[in-house]
């Protein structure tokens, strides 16, 4: 006579595999996952660059990639560590720069999003990214992800700590052509519905002359959810912009110089406004 499932003694299905044991990801000589500059900076401005470096943990072997690819625009933002950190320099501003490759965890990424760990960019898998279990996939949230985004808030905090409200300024970059496409702007504004910073910013930057600004052109900022800037500016009604400047104009020192000379002029008479010292919450459609 057969038994129904509760009379068996045994369970039905099998119980849940144990967690594996994971080595450690990250080892003496690896960077670590985020660099804070002048920390005890006293003024409002906190720069951030999300994908500043290509580096990959050693202990993931390159993700299986060959070095051209990690020199590539899939694996960091070229030129845009180097902007961030002249423009620190200028404004004697805190900076938080990210220290791995967007393709082991992208931190402008909320975690539930496919393309936080990314199997396939720009059409090149990703060896070391497919069939990730659990485990693994935590491993690199607990020991990058959380760190960076650790080190933004902590620089947040300071500001807010001097009785300051956070400027937030989020620099990117973008490749000259996508998938055959060319792109003509030299740089893009980014923003959503706070308009204190982004707006007049643009106006500066056309006002130069030289330039072609896109107005969330090469991307949106429209209702973008889980990056760096919705996770520490918005939410909390802090000024704040993400800038995208186009790869080739940032590739060499002399490129990221001029870039940053052009942003920091338009940026610097933008910062005593006093619309950016106090906290507003504009909704989200």
């Amino acid at each position: 006579m057969a038994t129904s499932p509760s009379e068996h003694r045994q369970p039905v299905t099998a119980p849940a595999p144990a967690p594996r044991s994971l080595p450690p990801l990250l080892g003496p000589d690896d960077p670590p996952p985020a660099t804070t500059l002048n920390p005890d900076a006293g003024g409002p401005l906190l720069l951030l660059c999300d994908h500043a470096s290509r580096a990959v943990p050693r202990s993931l072997a390159d993700l299986g990639l060959p070095e051209e690819q990690l020199c590539r625009h899939i694996a960091y933002d070229i030129g845009a560590a180097e902007v961030t950190r002249r423009l620190a320099e200028r404004f004697g501003a805190t900076a938080v720069l990210s220290g791995f490759s967007r393709l082991v965890i992208d931190p402008n990424r909320a975690l539930d999003d496919p393309t936080a760990i990314p199997v396939v960019s720009d059409d090149v898998v990703i060896p070391g990214n497919r069939a990730l279990d659990a485990e693994a996939q935590a491993q690199r949230v607990e020991a990058l992800f959380k760190p960076y985004h650790a080190a933004v808030a902590a620089a947040v905090a300071s500001i807010r700590a001097r009785g300051q409200v956070p400027v937030l300024v989020s620099v990117h970059s973008f490749t000259p052509a996508m998938r055959g496409v060319a792109r003509p702007w030299h740089i893009g504004v980014l923003w959503d519905n706070d308009p204190r910073l982004p707006v007049p910013l643009i106006d500066a930057l056309k006002a130069d002359g030289r330039w072609c600004v896109g107005d969330n052109q090469p991307y949106s900022g429209r209702g973008t959810l889980g990056g760096t800037v919705e996770t520490h500016a918005t939410p909390a009604g802090y000024p704040n912009v993400l800038l995208e400047v186009r790869q080739d104009l940032i590739a060499t020192p002399e490129g990221a110089d001029l870039w940053a000379q052009v942003i920091g002029d338009a940026l610097d008479p933008l910062l005593s406004l006093p619309s950016l010292t106090v906290v507003h919450h504009y909704p989200r459609a």
